[in-house]
């Protein structure tokens, strides 16, 4: 199904613009529950907006999906919207991936920010139980309900991101899919001061990369005369040595950009201090699904628009990768919080990611598809976990905390242990295969420095394995200390859970059919 829209450019012709709707229903479908969640936040009484605003949520992500699956791809692989956005394999793959990894992060929030959830906190001063001031913590407990349309409305910018075809229209996703996690990291309801300076440094640092990324692609428009990804490719592989000077810069701010918010060094600066300061599920969210956008965008500038000219700038993203994993796996190890200690474990996994990207390989780009759901999953589940354990009722995420509750929870510190070993790359989970996907591209097409990247990629692992063993250590093999205890009730974070666990089971044991897809899904619309 499909539209066509009369356009009149400011030269006096009419332009014809192409809207393939069942294209771009996946994402109209989230925008739209979006919107009405805002209705509903709006005009709903206060006792019905969690229900309500959490079954649209819900809803909205399983139409998208079904709508994303179930039409034949040769209806909608193809640019649409003026050739502004691709659909094709890449995009629908990582969208598929976002919506599945969002709503496993929606239930863990739903937990959360629910009005009986474990977050619920009593004012100062409350008297007693029952008395009108514990009546009133319920009821703040329901007010962050703006959580749920906030997830929406930045799951369809991260959508939107990942299918961006020019310069512009990426710069717009970036926007949409950022302002709501600015807010969202700026929602904890205990640990107020900490969750709001996250929130003002992540705006301000996002402001500054958005800066960047807008200054490179005007370079990059006067270099091409387009912000159209195809035409910057067509005039660097025809180019005469016209406006030659603006290419460089214009690329390298475009790359500062996204490289922020992949995380790598030298722009993860915001990241320990924003995983540590937002609410714990939104932690997961952000580190999983703006991870895999973020990368879905990157791979696109770089394999589409800018591959011609990558000798000029591949030797930087080169040093950047090899600095990423190399600080991600140091750092992690003085960590003494679990959420800062995730943060540069992320860190780090951002640079292995970006290992497959530089080789620039059909292979490479089916590996890092591949990587991105399978530490997304396990990245959901194991900030769910961290949400759920509890002391005082609070959140216990100071390593210390964690001593003996191998013996006091079996099963949390079974799943905690399990997805760590993942992010260590241990075979039978998804994390080995992972980094082998993304590491034998490298190996294979990206010569001597692909090479240097992936011994650098194994050492790292190899520290942050220390550290992520040392927490095992902690659990199983070590005398319980306080009074931990989990999050009541936790119902939808438990499931959230389970499906991180089975997929990072199934994807290290049966990897074969998400490669498989992954391989049919990496070839892009030019």
């Amino acid at each position: 199904m499909s539209a066509a829209l009369r356009i009149l450019p400011a030269a006096g012709e009419f332009e014809v613009a192409d809207f393939n709707y069942l294209a771009l229903a996946p994402m109209i479908i989230v925008f739209a529950g979006a919107v009405i969640g805002v209705l509903v936040e709006a005009f709903a009484p206060r006792r019905l907006r969690y229900p309500l605003q959490l079954g649209l949520a819900v809803l909205s992500l399983l139409a998208a999906f079904a709508v994303l699956v179930l039409p034949d791809s040769a209806d909608v692989v193809g640019t649409t919207v003026a050739g502004t956005l691709a659909i094709d394999g890449p995009s629908r793959f990582l969208s598929g991936a976002l919506l599945v990894l969002g709503l496993a992060a929606l239930l863990a929030m739903a937990d959360r920010f629910g009005g009986d959830g474990p977050d619920t906190f009593t004012p100062m001063g409350a008297a007693s139980p029952g008395s009108n001031l514990e009546a009133a913590a319920a009821r703040a407990g329901r007010s962050t309900t703006e959580v749920f349309p906030l997830t929406l409305l930045a799951l369809g910018g991260m959508m939107m991101f990942t299918s961006a075809n020019d310069l512009l229209s990426m710069f717009v996703a970036l926007e949409v899919l950022s302002l709501p996690l600015y807010l969202m990291t700026g929602l904890a309801r205990r640990r107020r001061l900490l969750s709001q300076e996250a929130a003002l440094k992540y705006f301000l640092l996002g402001a500054f990369s958005s800066a960047f990324f807008l200054f490179g692609a005007g370079l990059l428009y006067g270099y091409a005369g387009s912000v159209r990804i195809s035409a910057i490719a067509e005039a660097a592989s025809t180019s005469t040595g016209e406006m030659e000077g603006l290419l460089l810069p214009g690329v390298a701010m475009l790359l500062v950009g996204l490289l922020f918010k992949v995380g790598a060094v030298p722009f993860h600066s915001w990241t320990p201090d924003v995983y540590q300061g937002a609410p714990t599920p939104v932690t997961g969210f952000m580190a999983a699904c703006t991870k895999i956008a973020a990368f879905g965008a990157l791979l696109r500038l770089v394999y589409v628009g800018l591959e011609a000219t990558r000798w000029e700038w591949r030797m930087g993203v080169v040093v950047i990768a090899a600095l990423t994993m190399v600080v991600g796996a140091v750092m992690s190890v003085t960590q003494t919080d679990i959420k800062r200690l995730l943060a540069y474990s992320s860190i780090a996994h951002a640079g292995f990611i970006l290992v497959g990207v530089l080789a620039f390989d059909v292979t490479a780009v089916e590996g890092v598809l591949f990587y991105l759901v399978a530490y997304g999953a396990s990245t959901i589940a194991a900030f769910a976990l961290v949400a759920m354990v509890r002391e005082r009722g609070s959140e216990a995420t100071h390593l210390s905390q964690w001593a003996g509750l191998g013996r006091r929870h079996p099963w949390v510190a079974a799943a905690m242990a399990l997805l760590l070993l993942a992010f260590t790359g241990i075979p039978l989970t998804s994390g080995f295969v992972a980094k082998v996907a993304a590491f034998l591209p490298a190996v294979a097409h990206g010569g001597l420095s692909g090479v240097v990247l992936v011994v650098i990629g194994v050492l790292a692992s190899a520290v942050t394995a220390f550290v992520y063993i040392r927490v095992i250590v902690l659990m199983y093999f070590t005398e319980p200390s306080g009074e931990v205890t989990l999050a009541q009730p936790a119902t939808m974070s438990v499931v959230a859970v389970a499906v991180g666990v089975v997929l990072t089971v199934l994807l290290g044991v049966f990897p074969g059919p998400l490669l498989d897809l992954a391989a049919s899904s990496s070839v892009f619309v030019r």
